[in-house]
């Protein structure tokens, strides 16, 4: 563990913003805890259907603020793509290069998964197991990656939307809302929101990469008034409270964007942008920065298996109480409308970690194309200044 610290510092650029990683890091792992406490596998006749806490106990909505951490993403994505165009322009390297080299990273450790599925997705159907079963599974694996397409939309759009000011696509969605809500109009114009809302946290981290950090109080602006603007919305407006979907809603805040999903990631933006000086003090801690700088060179591969984790865990379970003659154990394949659910799902959380980590150990090679350093070593951002 000492050699991998101090390997791990020594490949390290001193002008690397720690703190940068630590954002990433800890919005994915909002994602990856997000899915497993809000997503349940219910045994049902023979067949797994899924549904969420959230519809039964909607005392538990404020875990969806929690760990609804996409704009946050969004946000380092933006600064990161904008800061590497142009460094990528200043070495006299095109566009479509710098945009191929991207969306290449972005993509190559998505074949395994798909792969993985498709021959387990041909086994379960010959072992007889209902196509009710294999459909809601592979939902489960495969949704989270609207957030890849998403996102390789914006990287390749970025030599277009670097200069966007975020006013701008928070007014289109804005205007969707008011068509959408206000004026009953036509349910598929919500989806112009699918680029427009996540355009805005994008738009505001290129914006910072190009103009410099925000001061303190802008920060704070965004955070007091976005999380105002979002109880605004959630109590007058009747948006739903939830961050995250919930099977059965007429209507969700995030299939597609809606303005309250905006302007709450707004919130989660000023609130990690004033986590940036705390996080780089804590994380000239050789130890807490070996931490986040491997969870980064995983973190697609934590993000994209987090659900094939979690599934082998409930299968193995159902497969364990049929050979004991058990029933569905609690927390794993009961129906999540008690208390008791939830801290039985708690008890599963680090069996979910350990199958994790035993996809990342299978897969994580496909993902760490420079294995030796830390990569991208031109992402910085200078500290906050009034």
């Amino acid at each position: 563990m000492h050699a991998l610290v101090r390997r791990t510092v020594a490949a390290t650029p001193p002008e690397r913003d720690r703190a940068l990683d630590a954002l990433r890091a800890l919005a994915i792992l909002g994602v990856v805890l997000g899915h497993w406490l809000v997503t349940a596998l219910v045994a049902d006749s023979g067949t797994l259907r899924v549904e969420s806490p959230l519809g039964h106990l909607p005392e538990f909505t404020p875990v969806s603020w929690a760990f609804q951490t996409l704009a946050v993403f969004f946000l380092v994505g933006g600064y990161v793509a904008a800061r590497g165009h142009t460094a990528a322009r200043a070495r006299g390297e095109g566009g479509g290069r710098w945009i191929a080299a991207r969306l290449r990273r972005l993509f190559r450790p998505v074949a395994p998964l798909l792969a993985v599925w498709l021959v387990a997705t041909a086994g379960t159907l010959a072992c007889g197991v209902p196509w009710r079963t294999v459909q809601a599974l592979g939902k489960l694996v495969l949704s989270p990656l609207w957030f890849l397409l998403v996102l390789a939309a914006l990287i390749a759009a970025t030599p277009l939307v670097a200069r966007v000011h975020p006013l701008w696509p928070f007014a289109v969605v804005l205007h969707v809302d008011l068509v959408r809500f206000g004026l009953d109009g036509h349910g598929a114009t919500g989806w112009l929101n699918l680029p427009a809302g996540w355009l805005v946290p994008y738009c505001l981290g290129a914006l910072l990469a190009r103009r410099g950090p925000l001061a303190p109080a802008a920060s704070w602006t965004l955070l007091l008034g976005g999380g105002a603007a979002t109880a605004l919305l959630v109590v007058l407006a009747g948006y739903p409270a939830s961050m995250v979907g919930v099977p059965g809603a007429p209507v969700s805040n995030l299939n597609p964007p809606t303005l309250a999903a905006v302007t709450f990631g707004l919130a989660q933006c000023g609130g990690a942008l004033l986590l940036l000086g705390p996080l780089r003090r804590a994380l000239r801690r050789p130890v807490a920065w070996t931490a986040v700088a491997l969870l980064n060179l995983g973190a697609m591969t934590v993000f994209l298996w987090h659900q094939t984790a979690m599934i082998a865990v409930t299968a193995g379970g159902l497969l364990a109480a049929d050979l004991l003659g058990h029933g569905p154990l609690a927390g794993l394949h009961t129906v999540p409308d008690r208390h008791a659910w939830v801290l039985a799902r708690l008890g599963w959380l680090p069996l979910f970690a350990g199958a994790l980590l035993v996809c990342g150990a299978a897969f994580h090679a496909y993902e760490r194309t420079a294995p030796a350093r830390v990569r991208r070593p031109g992402t910085t951002m200078e500290a906050p200044r009034a």
